[in-house]
């Protein structure tokens, strides 16, 4: 039995919310996020079945594009049951041991996907500055300890947070205010002291922001490579094999860091304002982001057009 229903005086369930103001349309704002989510699901699984099983995508890039796909596919997966229960249902209870495990996985999921994003830009930096090298650079081998490294990086750097929460007591206040369980949302609901979980929160926002930080040291260097090109078609050819790439940044971070402003500056902002940006978060990447490289691509835009053929052959 859970310590949260032994303890006298200390909460069972935590209360996740809907859209304030607007709780008797919440059954048709599920219809958007359920569609949502489904493309979301259905565009990175066709991006992995892809990369799977073309050999003409077995590249250092795709290998990258994959992890990503994986990371935007476990943010969907682990935020869609309680949006679903709550927008569908109206279901807004969460267990303590439930909302810690959701937290866990979201963090989890995104600090990958920050790490998937930084490694992406310095393969676009080394396929730009030596693309004779490129190959002989991100060996199979090589990109396969990449992805383990940062795959185990991430995990081990949010392992924490549910053993940091676990140790708080919840006494008074049990309304969260998002849709799914957020480390930092969850620790102000806490009567004890919760410094740590403040100086570790701190320490894994500040290891994303140096992962963005790295992110524009690269593009700063191959807008210096892209500067130094004679030819205007080269400088835009270069360029436009990073737009990808730029969008999923922005498309992740952007959502991320405006919900930490808000988190540690806003406190009085409106809370409708402040669940549509904790939910464009998690909605917005995992859906834009298969669209975005599927459109880029050419290869795997000619992949999904040529399996659409097939089919209405």
């Amino acid at each position: 039995m859970s310590v949260f229903n032994t303890s006298e005086g200390e909460i069972s369930t935590f209360f996740l919310i809907g859209i304030p103001g607007v709780d008797h349309a919440h059954i048709w704002v599920s219809i958007p996020i359920c569609f949502m989510y489904l493309l979301a699901i259905l565009g990175n699984c066709t991006i992995l079945f892809f990369i799977k099983t073309e050999t003409s995508l077995h590249e250092p890039m795709y290998y990258f594009l994959s992890m990503l796909a994986s990371s935007d596919l476990g943010l969907s997966i682990s935020s869609f049951p309680t949006m679903l229960r709550i927008f569908l249902f109206n279901a807004t209870g969460i267990s303590p041991d439930a909302c810690f495990a959701q937290e866990f996985f979201i963090h989890g999921f995104s600090a990958m996907e920050s790490s998937v994003l930084l490694v992406m830009s310095i393969d676009r930096l080394i396929a730009i500055y030596s693309p004779l090298r490129y190959t002989s650079i991100l060996t199979s081998v090589r990109v396969f300890k990449i992805v383990l490294v940062y795959a185990i990086k991430s995990i081990l750097l949010v392992f924490p947070f549910p053993f940091i929460l676990k140790r708080l007591k919840f006494c008074r206040k049990n309304l969260l205010s998002h849709s799914y369980c957020l480390h930092q949302d969850v620790m102000k609901l806490a009567c004890s002291d919760n410094r740590v979980n403040v100086i570790y929160g701190l320490l894994v926002a500040l290891t994303a922001m140096l992962d963005l930080v790295c992110i524009s040291v690269s593009y700063l260097f191959i807008l210096k490579i892209v500067l130094g090109i004679a030819s205007h078609k080269g400088c835009v050819k270069v360029l436009n094999t990073c737009i990808s790439h730029i969008s999923a940044v922005l498309i992740f971070y952007v959502p991320i860091i405006t919900l930490a402003i808000i988190h540690r500056f806003a406190k009085n902002i409106s809370p409708v304002v402040r669940v549509i940006i904790a939910d464009t978060f998690l909605l917005v990447p995992p859906l834009m982001n298969p669209i975005v490289y599927s459109l880029k691509s050419q290869q795997i835009r000619n992949l999904i057009l040529m399996k659409l053929c097939e089919r209405q052959g």
